[in-house]
């Protein structure tokens, strides 16, 4: 509060006129002073729960000056302990574990991975599911960890190749295929069974530019069909090398003049058609007395 006084004298005259006060009042009263407090006091009431609240979050999340919980800045990229759950996609240029331990990536659905272009297009993807793993690509190449990065495995539209030396099938029907199969070499691994080549409902070809090469070492080769069994060579002649060749079921050829002979020794003749017939064996052929069997 401040006074302020006025005196107004004539000249020459010692009368003093009444006084005359005036009183100006600074400052906030009433319903506006106990507002301004009770703003005051909510400000700090805000300004205390704020920092309880930052406290806190520091606290659950695990901040440190290097990081954050388990997840750990470095200067080659971040480093994370333990088991993570990602809630959302993850983009990473790298993604490797420690030295000592395997990198799992687990889902309750499928875990997939994309590969994008610079428009954002996906160019490749890995989605491994309950069922299945599927690849999606133009190519999918499997290389070994040699120095040399050999192509093990290559898979594309057009052809499947496999760079490895040795292909074993360990199922115990085979292996299945349904049209093609160009390799220098098939061969049973365990001595104690047995290769076979089985067409159970069409035929069974065999073509190669330089001849077909078919060997064993202890065992039989036999060659069952229920139709026709054809060797057929274009350019060349077919020859049976060994000690014993038998043809147990060959016909007999026939002869008027001469009905039968019990004789054991025997000529192999041919028809025109390519069928084979015995004859009886002569100092000279008798195929062509014996060829009744090809009419």
């Amino acid at each position: 509060m401040v006074r302020e006084q006025y005196i107004t004298t004539t000249p020459g005259t010692n009368l003093e006129r009444p006084e005359t006060q005036y009183i100006y009042n600074v400052g906030i009263y009433g319903w506006r002073k106990r507002c301004l407090y009770l703003f005051v006091l909510l400000l700090i009431i805000i300004l205390v729960v704020n920092f309880a609240l930052m406290i806190w979050i520091l606290k659950v999340m695990w901040f440190s000056p290097i990081g954050m919980g388990y997840l750990y800045v470095e200067s080659e990229g971040v480093r994370l302990e333990g088991e993570s759950e990602f809630l959302y996609p993850l983009y990473a240029k790298e993604v490797h574990s420690r030295k000592d331990s395997s990198l799992l990536l687990q889902s309750t659905h499928n875990v997939t991975l994309n590969a994008r272009n610079s428009d954002g297009n996906v160019t490749g993807r890995l989605s491994v599911g309950p069922d299945m793993v599927e690849v999606h690509g133009q190519q999918f190449q499997i290389n070994s960890m040699n120095l040399d990065g050999k192509t093990l495995f290559t898979v594309n539209e057009s052809e499947v190749a496999i760079g490895t030396d040795k292909l074993r099938v360990t199922g115990p029907e085979g292996a299945l295929c349904e049209h093609s199969v160009e390799t220098p070499l098939v061969r049973a691994e365990d001595f104690n069974r047995e290769l076979r080549l089985e067409s159970p409902t069409r035929s069974l070809s065999m073509d190669a530019p330089r001849g077909i090469h078919i060997k064993t070492q202890t065992g039989n080769i036999e060659g069952l069909s229920n139709l026709d069994i054809k060797f057929h060579s274009t350019d060349g002649m077919l020859i049976l090398d060994a000690q014993t060749v038998r043809l147990p079921q060959l016909p007999e050829g026939t002869n008027d003049e001469e009905p039968g002979s019990s004789q054991e020794l025997y000529e192999v003749c041919v028809c025109p058609d390519g069928k084979l017939y015995l004859s009886v064996a002569d100092v000279d052929s008798t195929c062509q007395e014996y060829s009744r069997v090809c009419q």
